[in-house]
């Protein structure tokens, strides 16, 4: 169409320049010979009235085929919309429709030989969002089921008469539904049909069959593998043996799903082995999926499995692409008696130490006696060796101020204590930066430590997170221990048998025990008792130790005002809280959250507290109910029976009824 114009131009100049030669040439004729000069323009005239009298006729001719195509346009748009298989509606705003097409009209089940005009969409299809289409350049795109299919609405907001006035009746809602149920069910089978890997890992298995009668440890043995097969034949899976205790485990996504909704009853049938086992029978699974390639889900696995190991077995963890989710994790763990790790670890730390001219400890910001403690035995420890240590603490608070204090005095620990400020510039990557209580970087007292080293030992107890820090070089992380003070007692009594430490290194390590184990009532096994005793041994004085614990007597009145203010959920949880911002008010909390547990039927207590934009939570449990649990889910951790967690940016009414309603979400899915 366009060549045929260019063309038609073309002739069209070449006219008007043959008209303009014959019109110079008939003026140059009228000055040489009159009649041939006149004759030339009548020529003229009779050309130019001819070429005028044939462009109307084809301009007219134009303008009618034009009529007849744009009329035969329209009815074969009108045809091709009544007879298009994609189902066409158009709306009034009201969500009436005034318009359909018969794709549509069968879709909703409109009797033959009747229409859909006229009708609300919402009641042929069920209610149905008509909303973010006032913007008429915009097209929305929402998904909608009905009758079982899977469409993708496309709504166009338009405006029929552009020439009309701005009025409301001229504007209609086209809705294009199309058929993706063929598409979305051809990408669910394949996401049904991705691959999912299992590691099932039984928990202390060595020491389980050794609490065993020994005439029944082949039948425990045959109890455990046969329910693993039981899982494996529920999955259709295939399972391997990769050593005695773990187990790797093949399945499609759709099997898997069916598992992880009945919340992996595995666990509680592990639990329910008994073959006079002292110990309990528990499984610990990590799961990966949703990995680009089977080797990305295999590292989701193994990347699962070490969290749940890390938070204390027993309980499932699943990784995939967005992150982390966790299901069990309710029992209480068991103690190893075996002290080989501790060994290995502390011949490695010897050596870490004595290869480093830098070493920098810190605990957890707001640090208590446990952390303290362990830093000050770490800070012997590299002493001993002959090395310097530092302690990079910034701000004391009352929880170890009694036992800081005593420390400065002493001519022993001169130049202990170091700033941040003091801490980063000191810090290069062949430092070695030593974390003690706590595994989650934005934790640490200074976490721009952890950026600068390339050296980096962690020590801790607590449960493990989703968030901690990666890259150590080596790492200590045994949850069923008392306290971190337990754990670097141990280093120090298995790592060298000369090893001397101060007397007041071993009272600051005997005052974490007492304060993680409440008086060695909490969390205490034999292991904990022999690195109590040792430390009594070096000197330890348990009357000083005690001092550490001293409190004044404002704090009695808020503890008292606390505990008066406390509400009992489901006449076994307490929670309370104080609107008193002071320094200390994170310690306060964690004493009266003690105190309420002295309650008769009380199987838990939660106590809230303020200080600056941060809600502190201290958590307590006797056991049957999992505190960790409750308290990660608000961003926080530790223990079964002791945890705790720090909400920023919230007013304690809203932390209160943000803890309350976990508590209750808790209590349901018991």
């Amino acid at each position: 169409m366009n060549s045929k114009n260019h063309k038609s131009d073309i002739l069209d100049y070449i006219e008007y320049l043959s008209f303009a030669i014959i019109l110079c040439l008939s003026i140059y004729s009228v000055f040489h010979n009159l009649i041939v000069g006149i004759g030339g323009l009548v020529f003229l005239g009779v050309l130019v009235f001819l070429f005028a009298s044939r462009k109307k006729r084809d301009d007219l001719l134009w303008k009618k085929r034009m009529q007849e195509m744009s009329f035969k346009l329209a009815k074969l748009s009108k045809k091709s919309l009544l007879g298009i298989p994609l189902p066409i509606c158009v709306l009034e705003l009201n969500g009436d429709i005034s318009w359909s097409n018969s794709s549509f009209d069968r879709m909703v089940g409109v009797p033959e030989g009747k229409t859909a005009i006229g009708i609300s969409l919402d009641d042929l299809v069920g209610e149905i969002t008509l909303r973010k289409i006032l913007d008429e350049s915009k097209v929305i795109e929402d998904e909608f089921e009905f009758k079982g299919r899977k469409y993708m609405l496309n709504y166009s907001f338009t405006k029929l008469n552009e020439d009309s006035n701005d009025n409301s009746s001229d504007y209609k809602i086209i809705v294009y539904w199309i058929d993706n149920t063929e598409l979305e069910d051809l990408k669910q089978k394949y996401e049904d049909d991705r691959e999912v890997v299992m590691i099932i890992e039984v928990d202390g298995y060595e020491d389980v069959i050794k609490s065993t009668p020994e005439e029944n440890r082949s039948i425990l043995s045959m109890k455990i593998e046969k329910t693993l097969s039981e899982i494996e034949a529920e999955t259709k899976g295939l399972m391997k043996k990769i050593y005695n205790d773990r187990y790797i485990l093949f399945m499609r996504k759709s099997e898997f799903k069916l598992i992880e909704k009945g919340k992996f009853a595995i666990l509680d049938k592990a639990r329910q082995i008994d073959c006079e086992n002292s110990l309990p029978v528990s499984f610990s699974i990590g799961v990966g999926y949703g990995g680009n390639t089977i080797e990305e889900t295999g590292d989701f696995a193994s990347g699962a499995i070490d969290m749940v190991l890390g938070r204390g077995g027993d309980q499932v963890a699943i990784k995939n692409q967005e992150g982390y989710n966790f299901y069990g994790g309710k029992s209480k763990n068991f103690e190893r008696k075996t002290k080989v790790r501790s060994r290995l670890i502390g011949v490695a730390l010897k050596e870490i130490i004595n290869q480093s001219d830098k070493i920098l400890i810190m605990g957890h910001s707001y640090p208590d006696m446990d952390a303290m403690g362990a830093a000050v035995g770490i800070y012997d420890m590299c002493k001993f060796y002959g090395k310097k240590a530092n302690i990079v603490l910034d701000n004391v608070n009352e929880a170890v101020e009694i036992f800081i204090n005593r420390l400065k005095e002493k001519e022993y620990y001169e130049g202990l204590f170091i700033s941040h400020e003091r801490a980063i510039d000191m810090c290069d990557a062949k430092t070695l930066v030593v974390v003690l209580d706590t595994h989650r970087p934005s934790y640490t007292e200074c976490e721009e430590l952890l950026d600068i080293s390339k050296r980096v030992v962690v020590i801790d107890h607590h449960r493990r997170g989703v968030e901690y820090i990666h890259d150590t070089i080596l790492l200590f992380h045994e949850v069923y221990v008392s306290s971190t003070c337990e754990m670097v007692t141990e280093l120090i009594q298995y790592t060298d048998n000369n090893i001397k430490i101060n007397k007041l290194t071993a009272e600051g390590l005997l005052g974490g025990v007492y304060l993680d184990t409440k008086n060695f009532e909490f969390k205490t096994g034999v292991r904990t008792f022999e690195a109590a005793a040792f430390l009594r041994n070096l000197g330890a004085d348990t009357l000083a130790v005690k001092k550490f614990f001293d409190s004044y007597a404002e704090d009695f009145l808020i503890k008292a005002d606390i505990i008066k203010k406390t509400k009992i959920i489901d006449n076994k949880i307490c929670i309370s809280y104080s609107l008193e911002e002071i320094n200390n008010i994170n310690l306060i909390v964690a004493k009266a959250a003690d105190e309420l547990l002295n309650i008769k039927s009380i199987e838990a207590s939660f106590v809230l507290g303020i200080k600056g934009d941060t809600v502190f939570i201290s958590a307590r449990s006797i056991g049957n109910i999992n505190v960790h649990v409750i308290m990660e889910k608000l961003g926080g951790g530790g223990h079964i029976d002791i945890a705790g967690a720090q909400i920023k940016d919230l007013t304690i009414s809203q932390a209160y009824d943000m803890l309350k309603d976990t508590i209750m979400e808790y209590l349901e899915e018991e």
